[in-house]
């Protein structure tokens, strides 16, 4: 059990310490500085050498030898293993850190739990905990710890406990199946876990989601001396009921079983696999863990626990029965043993069920045969673990819901013997560190940036470098290890590791035997490569790194795997996957792919960190090894954590927090402060002394850059404890009557909120009775809405006749509101008509006409609208007087220049056109062209383009008239809405596509062709016609 808080100071010597209750949970930070010397200090940060590991180790030891096993490092949270249970788990202790600011409380992992929970309901951000630790620290206990307090302190119904129930059920199954015992930890998580916990508005759990990393597949069919297999198998053995096993064809022995023990030779031919399916197949000469029994495990217990498990997330017992046939197939699978004959053929030497075909050769030699079956094996382990993690989420899902989440990982690793699978886990903590230096730097550079303290830059090591030269397309390892085991040809671990030597050999964070210098090579094999890590060297075994890479299964075994009557293994292997000429992404590569997508999720949450210590190799409670725990604080990154954390201040609070602990220490701000907070604290920090390099005044917080500035604060305090004590007695009277006034304050207070959650309840109440007819349930929620409709829309009214604008009513005001909609329009309509002189009314008729003829028909009338119409285009001195003088009496009410084209050949000549209240005159200079009467004025043509030229249609017969004319105006729609006007033509007007016809004279007729083009262009063409081209302003 992994205990994951302070417990209880309450013993005589460290009574001094009891500020907040005798329970000593709620005792803050500063309350437990006066007895630093004893349990050393709960932040890392208030260390004041923190530069020193020695000084760091010897912290952790302090606390460790009082069963103080967490401290902080700012808001990241180190754990170490006690090896005992302490009594801190109890549902009082959740309570007690329930809603309580972070640094309020002792550490504990309740507090990081509490803490992320809060923010992600305040703050509506998404929030993750990422628990990290070698094999033995308690990262398992400790996401276990999580899940149980989110389980009894959030809000519940029936439906939430069970989903309550599920998230905390899922934890024993995913251990039978993936957890195991190593020499290091009885219960080794042999995957990686990421477990989102998924919370409805009310901050109910109500779903989960896991995604699982690298399980150890090779454990199946292969554990070190003194290990075991996966719990699973075990716990079947020893649980399992007889008729169970006797369905399963087990015994209730695991002596039996070549993967559980150390047994001998075996082989497999693909012939039993083609006739008798998976459950017996394959064997190979294994050497296994032999330890089936372990004192500290109750595997007959532990099998109660998983079934009931599996029954509360959901499996039903069919689903069950065959999840369990798959177990018993991976150990029979086992148990089928080869011989050789001289032609290297093998033969099936076991005396099993299909003993007859034991004769049949198989098409594999040993070695083949070995690897054939260990592949099986791992294969459909691997792949119903995946079926069961997806099993898992389907009875978890929700859509929809905030999230905290849980990354359960191991640690960095390092071994004697480091193989493929440490260099994915010690990358993986490459990525991990990479991306907590990241967030922490960020997260301090932002609340400096937040209090307007200068953000001082800090010089960290940046271990991009190493995750590059791992990750990098074409030149990373991955890279080359995948190249390798894909290029034809004689590919080994030795010719990797040469490609490994030749690539990135020169890269300062690599090097191998070869390239090494002689005092290196000694403790180097000449099958190995170095990292150098953040964390510091690891020599990586290049043996067998082509084949976990490769991962591959013969496609023979995945025909007969996708022909098996068990329905979960149809679904681990895919018929779809044999269609797939693509060969499958290698192990290394997929790897990357997931540790990508993690690190995407985590950097869209915000993260709180828990770091697991493991305090010696024994298991031991009590015994804490220096040298073990200074290896784990280095690959921990804690001192490059710590570092980060000190490089400006070490200690910062809330104004409010840092004067209520400290102000009986200044006269002016005891017994309380009137003024503003800041103000308080600039008092009593210059009454202290505090040098101004000391600290700095944050908008809401105090910055102090020294721990002992703050410990000789607290010494101060203490100091000044007793002398208050001595004054309790004469302020005893007074207590009473603050005592009282404040039980009136507070009598007040419970009124008003007892008045707002009446308020609150008939306004939900309302709502839910919203559609029905007014009654006393809903007439309060009503009355609202129409109140809160009314104003709405007095706040927001249209300002001009222009703005339709109207606020949306409520089904109860519709008609009301069109009603006013209406009046207020009308009334709007009124003053601005009201308000309007002659010469605007004028324009707007005009405007008005205009819009009437030509709104979505003519091109180049949306660019009029905004111009305004003017009385004339020609003033009287443009005019010959001649023609003024010609026109007698006649008023003119208009004049324009216009361009027109002659009946013979088109000819442009320019012209002026005027409008009198008679009749239309075509002018030039001193002559008048052409007089046409409105009465005789049979129509006007115009294209629907941007074009300015239109057609004046008169009469064939007026032997005044020439033909119809052709002309060309620069404001085509001013000049036509004036014409309409003044020969009362509005209806008249014809807008046409394509082409116009007109009367040339002598019975003959012209044609104008209109087309669209980039620009304007009038011109004969060649079939005679006038051509107009003319660029398209709008399209419709």
């Amino acid at each position: 059990m992994v205990p994951i808080a302070d417990p209880p100071l309450c013993s005589s010597s460290l009574s001094s310490l009891q500020t907040l209750g005798s329970d000593g949970v709620r005792i803050t930070m500063e309350s437990a500085l006066t007895a630093r010397d004893r349990v050393g200090v709960q932040d890392f940060v208030l260390l004041e050498n923190h530069t020193s590991e020695a000084a760091f180790i010897e912290n952790l030891r302090k606390r460790f030898k009082e069963n103080l096993i967490y401290t902080y490092i700012g808001s990241v949270l180190v754990s170490v293993n006690p090896y005992k249970d302490l009594e801190i788990y109890t549902k009082n202790h959740m309570e007690r850190y329930r809603g309580i600011n972070f640094y309020e409380v002792s550490p504990h992992i309740y507090a990081v739990s509490d803490n992320s929970y809060r923010s992600m309901r305040t703050e509506r951000r998404d929030q993750c905990i990422l628990i990290s630790g070698e094999s033995g620290a308690g990262k398992t206990e400790a996401s276990k710890k999580i899940l149980q307090y989110y389980a009894v302190t959030c809000p519940a119904s029936d439906q939430v406990e069970t989903v309550k129930d599920r998230l905390l059920q899922s934890n024993p199954v995913l251990e039978a199946f993936g957890n195991a015992k190593t020499l290091r930890n009885d219960n080794s998580s042999r995957f990686g876990k990421y477990m989102d916990i998924q919370f409805d508005f009310k901050g109910a759990p109500v779903g989960g989601h896991i995604l699982n990393y690298l399980l150890e597949k090779s454990r199946v069919v292969h554990q070190n001396h003194g290990e075991r297999n996966f719990h699973i198998f075990y716990q079947l053995i020893e649980g399992g009921e007889e008729d169970l096993l006797r369905r399963l064809g087990l015994e209730r022995n695991p002596q039996q079983y070549q993967y559980l023990v150390k047994v001998g030779h075996s082989r497999v031919s693909l012939y039993e696999l083609w006739c008798f399916g998976f459950n017996r197949v394959l064997s190979v000469w294994v050497s296994q863990g032999n330890c089936p029994k372990v004192s500290s495990i109750n595997d007959r217990s532990d099998w109660k626990v998983v079934r009931k498990a599996l029954s509360v997330i959901g499996f039903s017992e069919d689903e069950v029965e065959e999840l369990l046939n798959i177990i018993a197939s991976v150990l029979h699978l086992g148990n089928i043993q080869y011989g050789g004959e001289d032609s290297g053929n093998a033969y099936i030497t076991t005396d099993t069920q299909i003993k007859y075909l034991a004769r049949l050769k198989s098409p594999l030699n040993l070695e083949q045969a070995s690897s054939a079956r260990d592949a099986l094996s791992k294969a459909v382990y691997g792949r119903t673990f995946t079926w069961l993690v997806n099993k898992i989420n389907v009875s978890l899902a929700y859509k929809n819901a905030s999230v905290i989440g849980l990354l359960d990982i191991y640690g960095f690793e390092v071994f004697q013997h480091n193989s493929f699978e440490q260099f994915c886990i010690n990358y993986c903590n490459e990525k991990l560190q990479q991306l907590f230096i990241e967030l922490t730097l960020k997260s301090e550079q932002d609340e400096y940036e937040a209090e307007g303290i200068t953000w001082e830059p800090v010089q960290y090591f940046n271990n991009k470098i190493i995750c590059d030269l791992v990750e990098e397309k074409f030149k990373g390892i991955i890279s080359i290890l995948d190249e390798e085991c894909l290029r034809p040809g004689d590919a080994s671990d030795i010719t990797f590791l040469e490609k490994l030597e030749n690539t990135v050999g020169g890269h300062a964070h690599l090097t191998t035997h070869k390239l090494t210098d002689g005092k290196t090579r000694k403790v180097m094999g000449r099958e190995e490569f170095r990292l150098l890590h953040y964390a510091g060297e690891v020599n990586y075994n290049v043996n067998g790194f082509l084949d976990k890479n490769n991962d591959l299964l013969f496609r023979n075994l995945k025909e007969v795997m996708c022909m098996s009557d068990n329905k979960i293994l149809t679904q681990c292997f895919d018929r779809a996957e044999l269609k797939d000429s693509r060969r499958p992404e290698t192990a290394a590569t997929q790897f990357k792919t997931s540790l990508a997508k993690l690190m995407e999720i985590l950097m869209s949450k915000e993260p709180s960190y828990v770091r697991c210590i493991k305090p010696n190799d024994a298991k031991q409670a009590g015994r804490f090894d220096e040298v073990l725990i200074r290896h784990q604080v280095k690959y921990l990154g804690l001192m490059e954590n710590l570092r980060v954390r000190r490089a400006g201040f070490a200690y910062r609070r809330h104004y409010e927090t840092f004067l209520q602990r400290y102000k009986s220490l200044c006269p002016e701000t005891w017994p309380s402060w009137q003024g503003k907070l800041a103000d308080g604290v600039s008092t009593l920090v210059k009454h202290l002394g505090y040098k101004p390099e000391e600290y700095k005044l944050g908008r809401s917080k105090i910055f102090i850059r020294f721990p002992k500035t703050l410990f000789a604060t607290e010494d101060a305090l203490e100091t000044r404890k007793h002398s208050l004590g001595e004054r309790e007695s004469h302020v005893s009277h007074a207590v009473v009557v603050q005592a009282w006034w404040k039980g009136i304050l507070a009598c007040r207070r419970a009124r008003r909120r007892r008045e707002a959650a009446n308020t609150i309840r008939r306004f939900i109440k309302g709502f839910i009775y919203r559609h029905n007819e007014r009654c006393p349930e809903n007439e309060y929620f009503l009355d609202y809405v129409r109140y809160s409709f009314l104003m709405k829309l007095r706040r927001n009214l249209p300002k001009t006749v222009l703005d339709k604008s109207w606020p949306t009513p409520p089904t109860a005001l519709i008609e009301a509101s069109e009603r006013l909609r209406k009046l207020y329009m009308q009334n709007m309509v009124w003053g601005y008509c009201k308000r309007i002189n002659p010469e605007w009314k004028h324009q707007l008729e005009q405007k008005m006409v205009a819009s009437e003829i030509f709104k979505n028909k003519k091109d180049n009338y949306p660019q009029s609208v905004p111009k305004l119409f003017v009385g004339t285009r020609l003033n009287g001195e443009e005019i010959n007087p001649k023609v003024l003088q010609s026109l007698g009496s006649e008023k003119m009410k208009y004049a324009v220049p216009v361009t027109k084209y002659d009946r013979k050949g088109y000819k442009a000549r320019p012209r002026q056109l005027l409008l009198t209240s008679n009749s239309a005159v075509i002018v030039e200079e001193a002559k008048l062209k052409q007089r046409i009467d409105y009465a005789a004025l049979k129509g006007i043509s115009v294209s629907s383009l941007s074009d300015g030229v239109f057609v004046l249609h008169v009469p064939t017969e007026d032997k005044k008239q020439k033909g119809d004319v052709v002309l060309q105006s620069d404001h085509i729609i001013e000049t036509l809405t004036k014409v309409a006007i003044c020969a009362d033509k509005v209806n008249s007007i014809n807008i046409n596509q394509g082409s116009i016809t007109f009367t040339m004279g002598q019975g003959r007729e012209g044609i104008i062709d209109f087309t669209s083009g980039s620009e304007l262009l009038v011109a004969k063409a060649k079939n005679g016609h006038l051509s107009v081209t003319a660029p398209r302003l709008n399209s419709r």
